[in-house]
């Protein structure tokens, strides 16, 4: 799809469609809207009076042109309330628009951000953000289907006033880059774990330092236990598919600073000896979300190339239900040195995620960030659409929550305190890997993760169990994995290269 800035006038752009926008406060067409409306002979204000059409969010007012003007429809979208109005609307809109062009068999479309009035956002930040909907509105999972939607958008004019063109074709560019960056890890979180292996991660990773000329360390299980990593390989030891560590690195010339991204990445947990029951195995292929994520961010940066040092680590492995599996009352050490008593075999990843934190410790960055689909507790107290986020640094947690409220990857931050580390001491280690209380299980397993993180480094915890994948979908997710946060973390590095 070719999505680019346009500066012409609306009656005289050649496409099948001309898409503009009105908010529920209108009380008339723009003046553009209200040009074409009398070269069409009123049919607008027509239909949107028959059809008692007043704008609210993701409505649409179709008119057909019979051909008096160079497009063959103009579609009128409704945006909800303006004082609610923001970037994400913006984004949600153009997922809204990609569905019904498609609906109409519309394969070329100008859709007009000028006379977005309203919206305190900039007629080039607009263009990004409905560039980043459009993208993602318009991906679909169905490469193991025989029948597929044939349908396809060639073309995407976003028109914008002139002396914005060139600064949106730019933003434009990049929000293709963020949204395909985003489409390419749902991708491999989609794939189901027959598919996708510790192994098979480990060759994306492969694949995308070769493509874009990062660092790669891939570390098999008998380099890990050299390593120390205990936790991690103990998970691992059930799976007839062997662990994987993975280290990416992109290094600038010149960089501004140093930051760590781990990812979660279980290709499937079983819950191993405290197997889950069969409803809370289903979709388990996402429990790798965390990992897909930071391969998502990686082939963003790839395309950026940010001023920032950036280390991916990924603890990739299945827990599996077997005789080499490890039990309830084990005992493990992590690399740090730290004690773990198992208390349930199905608290496994902040096992994995504590020897890749110790890991990244060790590089000393000047910040880490991990995404996990950590807790289903999490869900229980933010629900499905938003992440839960923790750390050891305000100023760090409250940076990642100002983007996310750009990029619409909604995160409410969770309290960490001392009553709940009472919850975590073991009673014959240093920790146990679950809470010795059914409340606050989003918060223990973040506190949990703290012992394992160097306390001089700011570090933030994501735990996107929730958003990471849904089976209805919504705005501009479809059903199955969402890629979430790929957009936040990239866009904070982007800010964090120009400081």
């Amino acid at each position: 799809m070719e999505i680019k800035a346009t500066s012409g006038k609306l009656e005289n752009l050649r496409t099948k469609a001309v898409i503009s926008f009105m908010f529920k406060e209108d009380k008339k067409f723009n003046e553009d809207i209200m040009t074409l409306d009398k070269l069409l002979n009123g049919s607008i204000s027509l239909l949107k009076k028959e059809q008692k059409f007043v704008g609210d969010e993701g409505k649409f007012l179709v008119v057909p042109t019979f051909r008096k003007l160079k497009s063959e429809y103009v579609i009128i979208v409704g945006l909800g309330n303006r004082r609610r109005a923001d970037l994400d609307t913006i984004r949600r809109a153009g997922a809204y628009i990609i569905r019904k062009a498609k609906e109409l068999r519309i394969d070329k479309l100008a859709i007009d951000v000028k006379n977005l009035d309203g919206i305190k956002e900039k007629e080039y930040e607009l263009a990004q953000a409905l560039t980043e909907g459009i993208v993602l509105g318009d991906y679909r999972f169905d490469k193991y289907k025989t029948k597929k939607d044939e349908s396809k958008i060639k073309e995407v004019d976003i028109r914008v006033s002139r002396r914005f063109k060139n600064i949106s074709d730019e933003r434009i560019s990049i929000g293709k880059i963020l949204a395909e960056a985003q489409n390419f890890a749902r991708d491999i979180a989609n794939e189901p774990a027959n598919v996708i292996t510790p192994q098979k991660l480990a060759e994306i990773a492969e694949e995308l330092a070769k493509e874009y000329g990062f660092e790669v360390k891939i570390y098999d299980e008998e380099e890990i236990e050299k390593l120390g990593m205990n936790a991690y390989l103990s998970v691992a030891k059930g799976s007839a598919n062997p662990p994987r560590f993975i280290h990416l690195t992109y290094k600038p010339k010149n960089p501004k600073k140093e930051i760590a991204i781990v990812g979660k990445g279980l290709t499937f947990d079983s819950g191993g000896l405290n197997i889950k029951p069969g409803d809370y195995m289903r979709w388990m292929k996402s429990d790798k979300s965390g990992a897909c994520a930071v391969l998502g961010i990686f082939k963003a940066i790839g395309e950026l190339k940010p001023n920032v040092t950036i280390h991916g680590v990924i603890a990739a492995c299945e827990n599996m239900p077997d005789g080499k599996s490890y039990r309830p009352d084990d005992i493990i050490k992590a690399k740090n040195g730290v004690t773990i008593e198992v208390g349930n075999t199905d608290a496994e990843g902040r096992l994995t995620l504590a020897d890749a934190l110790s890991y990244v410790s060790e590089l000393k960055p000047d910040a880490i960030i991990d995404m996990a689909t950590l807790t289903g507790a999490c869900i229980v107290a933010l629900g499905e659409y938003t992440a839960g986020v923790m750390g050891n640094n305000q100023k760090f947690i409250d940076e990642i929550l100002d983007i996310s409220e750009k990029t619409g990857e909604w995160m409410w931050q969770l309290p960490f305190n001392d009553k709940l580390r009472e919850h975590i001491k073991a009673p014959n280690a240093d920790v146990l890997n679950i809470g010795k209380t059914r409340y606050g299980g989003a918060i223990i397993g973040g506190l949990f993760l703290e012992k394992f993180v160097d306390p001089k480094i700011p570090w933030v915890h994501i735990d996107i169990a929730g958003p990471a994948h849904n089976t209805s979908g919504w705005y501009y997710h479809p059903p199955g994995a969402t890629g979430f946060p790929v957009r936040t973390i990239t866009n904070l590095i982007l800010e964090e290269s120009k400081k």
